[in-house]
């Protein structure tokens, strides 16, 4: 059963539009409940479900006696993340994931059950609908991590979880295309396509090679980007 189906659905879609609309940045901390329960109008009850169903997916992580905050849960929570993101780069980031993704994508296509290529296409059609770019990310976010999910590897899950979290704080956000959102032939819908038929037909290679081009594509994309903005 798909996730916003159940009850607190209205809450899980204010909450994912609240996320978006704020554009907050990777681990920033979200409001408290009591507030969070009147900017979106919704029940306690409903509030804790729909921040489950994201901290499930990746979108925001709890820690009692702290808060909520935006992102997946780092290694060593913020310390750890705040350390890297402060020594790293976009450079070293887009580098990383082309070590590490590749791989991702092969295992995914190796143990990826029907609910996970399911869960892949709601991606899909939720990035090429997006209405912003940050609905776009968010959708873009989710596919990656649900490729590292089908993976059904812990480890390697985590590890995708740490490196994601500082390419939130470094890269993502800061330097977006022009206009309000993609444009239909928007380059990484198609790649995306390919990619999870790939993981779909059990092709390993070419998952693998699919995520290769894919982040090279992103890398040159995102270096043009930031040329232009200088």
């Amino acid at each position: 059963m798909d996730q916003e189906a159940g009850d607190g659905r209205g809450a899980l879609t204010q909450l994912r539009a609240y996320l978006a609309q704020s554009d907050l940045p990777g681990n920033a901390k979200l409001p408290p409940e009591r507030e969070l329960v009147e900017i979106l109008g919704v029940s306690r009850g409903d509030l804790r479900k729909a921040l489950a169903v994201l901290e499930s997916e990746g979108e925001l992580w709890r820690h009692v006696g702290k808060g909520t905050f935006v992102g997946a849960r780092p290694i060593d929570e913020l310390s750890t993340v705040a350390a890297i993101s402060g020594k790293t780069n976009p450079a070293e980031v887009m580098r990383t994931r082309l070590l590490i993704e590749p791989v991702i994508a092969r295992e995914a296509a190796l143990n990826a059950t029907a609910e996970d290529i399911a869960e892949m296409r709601k991606c899909l059609r939720g990035a090429r609908e997006a209405r912003t770019w940050r609905f776009y990310e968010n959708w873009d976010n989710r596919l990656h991590r649900t490729i590292a999910q089908a993976t059904h590897n812990v480890l390697m899950l985590a590890m995708f979880d740490t490196l994601n979290t500082v390419r939130r704080a470094v890269v993502w956000g800061r330097l977006r295309p022009a206009g309000d959102r993609p444009e239909p032939n928007h380059h990484s819908f198609a790649q995306h396509d390919a990619l999870v038929g790939a993981i779909e037909d059990r092709d390993l290679r070419t998952a693998e090679f699919a995520m290769r081009t894919h982040l090279i594509d992103v890398a040159r994309n995102l270096l043009e980007i930031s040329e232009a903005a200088e």
